[in-house]
C-alpha cells in the first residue's frame, strides 16, 4: 500500500486518513487476519464447551428435582407427614431451574454460532468459503450489462466472498452497490465508514450471530408494503365495545354455574361478540393478512436495529445513518419488537389451549386494532429503518473484506477521464499466493488494448480481474492491486453469452444484442468501459474482422476505453486500423518437457504462436 500511496499527494492524503482508521485495531492488534480470526473462533468454542458442561449440570439438577418432587409426593398426599405447602418447594426449585437452563441452551448455541462466523472467516483466508453463503443470485438483473459476465453472483462468486447480510435489505444493498457504480462523493463517504467498520469485529458478530438465530432473513418489501399500506379505519368505539365484549363474556362464563342468569347472559354476550366480529372480519383481515409473516423474522430486524442503536461512530456515512434510528417516542428497536409480539400473539390463536381464549375475548379483533395503531404511529418510519439496516449490513461486508485484506487498497477517484491505471492487478477470488499480478493502463493515449493469446492462457482471466476490481472500487470496496486509479466509467462486460432454445437465439445472436446494449451505454459525465472476450466469435473469419472493426470504433468513437481478447490473430491487425489509440498486448506458453506451461504475464506485442494443437495431443487426440 506504501508504493501506491507514493503516487500523488492527494492519493496520500487521502488514503492515510483511511490507514488510520485501519491502522487503530491493528495496532491494538497486529496479528494476521488469519490468526486473529483462530483465535477468537477458538475462544469462541471454548465458551460453547463450557456452557455446554453448565448445561449438562443442569439437566441433571432438574431431574434431581423431579425425583425429589416425586420422593415428597408420599409423605404429602398419602401419609399426610408433612402439609401441601412443602410441593412448592421443588416446584419453584424446577421452575427456576427450567429458566436458566434456558438460558444456558440459549448462550451456548450463541457461543456456537460466534464459533462458527469465525470459522468462515477463516475458510475465506484458508479458501474454504465457496458453497457456505449466499450466492446472491436473487439480485442478477437478467439485462445487467456485467452482472453475469464477471462471476459478481453465484456459486464461488464475489458476492458469496463479501457478503455479511443476514437480511434481505442488506443483501439488496449489496448487490446494488456492485451492479450500479457511485459517485465519487458517494464512493469516498463509504471509503471512510468502512475503513471506521473494520475495526469493529464485535460489532460483526454480533450481527452475524442474530442473523444465524432466526435461521431466516427479513423480507424488506413485504413489511414496507404492508407498512405504508393505506389506513383501515375502524370506529373510535371499536376499542371499547371489543374490551368490553371481551370481559362480559369472561365474567358471564365464571357466572355460568354459580348464578341463574349466568347462562343466558353468556349466551348474549357471545352472540353480540360474533355480530361484531363478523363485522370487523373484512376489516381485521385487511390488517392481519400481510403482516402474518413468522414473528422471528421481526425479532431478527428489532435485533439488528437494537445492536446498531448501541454504536457510536465518528465518520458522516455511519453517522447519518445512526441518526435515521434517532427520533420521537421509542427505538425503533422497541417498536419494532412490539410488532413482534402482536404478531407472535396473533399467531398463538391457533394454539388448541388458547384458541378458547382468544375466541371470548375477541383477541383477532383486538390484535387487529393494535396492529393498525402501530401502522399508524411507526409505519411511515419503516423505510428509513429498513434502508438503515440495508447500508450498515452492506458496509459491514465490505468493512470485514477490507480487514481481511489488509494488503489491498482504495482506488485514487480522480473526477476527469476516462481513465483506468492499475499496477500490479490480480483477481480478488485467486488466492494472494497464486495470483499473477499485471500491469493495466487505459488513457487519453491508449484507451484499447487487443489481447492475443491461445487458449488458457490468461486472458479472459486478465478481463475478469478488471471487471471485478472496477465493480469493488466503484461500490467502494478495497481493490487487488499496487497501485489504482480510476475515473467515473460505465462498465459492460461481454465474456459469458450464451445460445438460448427456450428463446430460440444463436450465441451469436445474443452476443450482438449485449454489444448492441454496452454501446448505448456509455455517456458525457461516465464514459464507458468495455471488456470483451473472443468479439464476434460465431461468425466466419472475413465478417469477424470487418464488424469486430466496426463496433471497436464505434465504441471509442463513443469516448470509451477498453480490452478485447482473441486468439484468432487476423483481429489483431485491427490495432493498425485503429492506431495510435490502439495498441496489442499478448500472453505466452512455452513446451516444457512435452508439458504446456503457462505465466500469465501480459506483454507487449502479438501472439506469435498458438497451443491448439498441443492441448490436443496432451489429452489423447490424435492430431
Amino acid at each position: 500500500m506504501s508504493e501506491s500511496r507514493r503516487s500523488s499527494p492527494t492519493s496520500e492524503i487521502f488514503n492515510a486518513k483511511i490507514e488510520r482508521d485501519l491502522g487503530r485495531r491493528h495496532r491494538a492488534a497486529p496479528r494476521h487476519p488469519l490468526s486473529e480470526y483462530r483465535l477468537r473462533r477458538d475462544a469462541r468454542l471454548a465458551d460453547a464447551a463450557e456452557w455446554a458442561a453448565h448445561e449438562r449440570a443442569l439437566s441433571w439438577s432438574r431431574l434431581c428435582i423431579a425425583l425429589a418432587g416425586l420422593a415428597l409426593l408420599w409423605p404429602v398426599l398419602v401419609t399426610r407427614a408433612l402439609p401441601l405447602a412443602w410441593l412448592a418447594l421443588p416446584a419453584t426449585a424446577f421452575g427456576l431451574a427450567v429458566v436458566v437452563h434456558d438460558r444456558v441452551i440459549r448462550a451456548r448455541r450463541r457461543a456456537e454460532r460466534a464459533a462458527a462466523c469465525w470459522d468462515l472467516a477463516v475458510a475465506r483466508h484458508e479458501g474454504g468459503w465457496i458453497g457456505r453463503g449466499s450466492t446472491g443470485e436473487a439480485w442478477v438483473e437478467s439485462a445487467h450489462p456485467y452482472g453475469a459476465d464477471l462471476d459478481l453472483f453465484g456459486r464461488g462468486s464475489l458476492f458469496e466472498r463479501v457478503n455479511l447480510a443476514r437480511t434481505r435489505v442488506g443483501e439488496r444493498t449489496l448487490a446494488a452497490w456492485l451492479c450500479h457504480p457511485a459517485d465519487p462523493a458517494e464512493i469516498r463517504a463509504r471509503h471512510t465508514a468502512i475503513g471506521e467498520l473494520a475495526g469493529r469485529p464485535d460489532l460483526r458478530e454480533d450481527l452475524a450471530v442474530l442473523g444465524d438465530e432466526s435461521g431466516s432473513l427479513v423480507d424488506p418489501e413485504a413489511l414496507r408494503a404492508w407498512a405504508v399500506a393505506p389506513v383501515v379505519r375502524f370506529s373510535g368505539s371499536a376499542p371499547w365495545v371489543l374490551g368490553a365484549l371481551g370481559t362480559i363474556n369472561l365474567v358471564a362464563l365464571a357466572l355460568w354455574a354459580t348464578l341463574p342468569l349466568g347462562r343466558p347472559l353468556f349466551l348474549v354476550s357471545a352472540t353480540a361478540s360474533l355480530i361484531v366480529a363478523l363485522v370487523l372480519r373484512d376489516r381485521v383481515l385487511r390488517v392481519t393478512r400481510e403482516i402474518a409473516r413468522p414473528e422471528h423474522q421481526l425479532e431478527l430486524l428489532a435485533g439488528m436495529l437494537a445492536r446498531i442503536e448501541r454504536e457510536r461512530f465518528d465518520s458522516p456515512r455511519l453517522s447519518a445513518l445512526r441518526k435515521a434510528l434517532d427520533g420521537a417516542g421509542a427505538a425503533p428497536s422497541i417498536r419494532i419488537r412490539a410488532l413482534a409480539r402482536l404478531v407472535e400473539i396473533h399467531e398463538s390463536r391457533s394454539n388448541m389451549l388458547f384458541a378458547p381464549f382468544a375466541a371470548l375475548t375477541l383477541a383477532g379483533s383486538q390484535l387487529a386494532l393494535a396492529m393498525e395503531r402501530w401502522r399508524s404511529a411507526s409505519g411511515p418510519l419503516v423505510a428509513c429503518w429498513l434502508e438503515a439496516v440495508g447500508e450498515v449490513e452492506a458496509l459491514v461486508s465490505l468493512a470485514a473484506y477490507a480487514d481481511e485484506n489488509r494488503e489491498d487498497l482504495f482506488p485514487e477517484l480522480v473526477d476527469r477521464g476516462p481513465l483506468l491505471s492499475a499496477d500490479g492487478l490480480a483477481h480478488p477470488l485467486i488466492e494472494s499466493d497464486r495470483a499473477v499480478r499485471n500491469d493495466v493502463t487505459l488513457e487519453a493515449t491508449t484507451r484499447l488494448l487487443v489481447v492475443s493469446g491461445s487458449n488458457m492462457s490468461g486472458k479472459s482471466t486478465l478481463l475478469r480481474a478488471i471487471g471485478v476490481n472496477v465493480a469493488l472500487a466503484q461500490a467502494g470496496a478495497p481493490v487487488r492491486a499496487r497501485a489504482f486509479k480510476l475515473s467515473p466509467l460505465a462498465l459492460g462486460a461481454c465474456l459469458r453469452v450464451q445460445d438460448s432454445l427456450q428463446e430460440g437465439t444463436s450465441r451469436f445472436y445474443a452476443e450482438i444484442l449485449r454489444l448492441r446494449q454496452i454501446v448505448a451505454l456509455g455517456s458525457p459525465d461516465r464514459p464507458l468501459l468495455f471488456l470483451l472476450d473472443e468479439i464476434l466469435a460465431g461468425t466466419n473469419s472475413h465478417d469477424r474482422r470487418l464488424g469486430a472493426a466496426a463496433v471497436l470504433r464505434s465504441l471509442l468513437d463513443r469516448g470509451g476505453i477498453g480490452l478485447v481478447t482473441t486468439h484468432d490473430l487476423a483481429l489483431a491487425r485491427i490495432v493498425d486500423e485503429l492506431a495510435p489509440i490502439a495498441r496489442n498486448v499478448h500472453f505466452e506458453d512455452r513446451i516444457d518437457e512435452g508439458r504446456i506451461r503457462f505465466d500469465y504475464r501480459l506483454r507487449p506485442g502479438v501472439v506469435e504462436r498458438g497451443n491448439a494443437l498441443e492441448l490436443m495431443r496432451a489429452i489423447g487426440l490424435e492430431v
